[in-house]
């Protein structure tokens, strides 16, 4: 992802629906594990990072850009600049690797599983979660540099030949695939739709994901990808 588009994410991010809800998705999904020390892979402008420190955790983000880097440090969010896939960490000495939306920019994500697989202690987890389906690829891919999007049996293959063993893998922001699919018809144009959204409809589209976690949709098909793994 370009600078310009994470300048224009950071203006964003407190607001837009899908933030929210992301943030919503991890603090849910780790709120109740026991807070010791955790990197933040990919952390972008830290948005994630400052859920895991306000859990309890000694969380640190580590971003390969200097603009995603600078704005994190800016919201008092410790920061170390790194690539996923030769992570500025020691052996076996985090609880937590926690990556959002950052695989899919990197083109050896078999080095970022192995990366993951290496600095966490035995017993700790990882939190992974990327784009689904290359049925779903747009412009919206090209535009924030993606290399490519998931299917379920490509990232599960991909965790468990790293080492990880695999707790659970679900889909997320199903409810609104069908939407997704249908906006995104350009296929090769960059068009990125992280643009303000009417209050309204931001309340409404955050509601629509926020009910998946009383329905039963974690199996269908959805925007994103979550999986949970561990090192034995």
């Amino acid at each position: 992802m370009d600078a310009e588009e994470i300048a224009k994410s950071a203006a964003l991010e407190h607001r837009h629906w899908w933030y929210a809800a992301r943030r919503a998705l991890v603090r849910r999904t780790v709120g109740g594990w026991p807070a010791g020390r955790a990197i933040d892979v990919g952390c972008g402008m830290g948005g994630n990072t400052a859920v895991l420190r306000e859990l309890g955790w000694r969380a640190v983000g580590v971003e390969y850009t200097a603009t995603g880097a600078e704005i994190a440090a800016s919201r008092g969010i410790p920061v170390l600049r790194g690539d996923g896939r030769r992570l500025p960490v020691a052996d076996a000495s985090v609880d937590l690797v926690m990556s959002t939306d950052a695989w899919e920019h990197i083109d050896d994500d078999v080095a970022v599983a192995r990366e993951t697989f290496r600095v966490l202690r035995p017993g700790g987890r990882a939190l992974v979660a990327v784009p689904a389906g290359m049925a779903l690829w747009s412009g919206h891919d090209v535009a924030l540099g993606h290399v490519r999007r998931y299917e379920r049996q490509q990232l599960a293959d991909l965790v468990t030949e790293s080492g990880l063993v695999i707790d659970d893998l679900w889909s997320w922001n199903v409810l609104l695939r069908p939407v997704v699919r249908a906006r995104r018809r350009n296929k090769d144009v960059p068009q990125s739709e992280m643009e303000a959204v009417h209050p309204v409809l931001n309340a409404g589209l955050r509601a629509a994901v926020g009910m998946e976690r009383v329905l039963p949709l974690k199996r269908l098909p959805g925007v994103s990808l979550v999986c949970l793994a561990h090192k034995p």
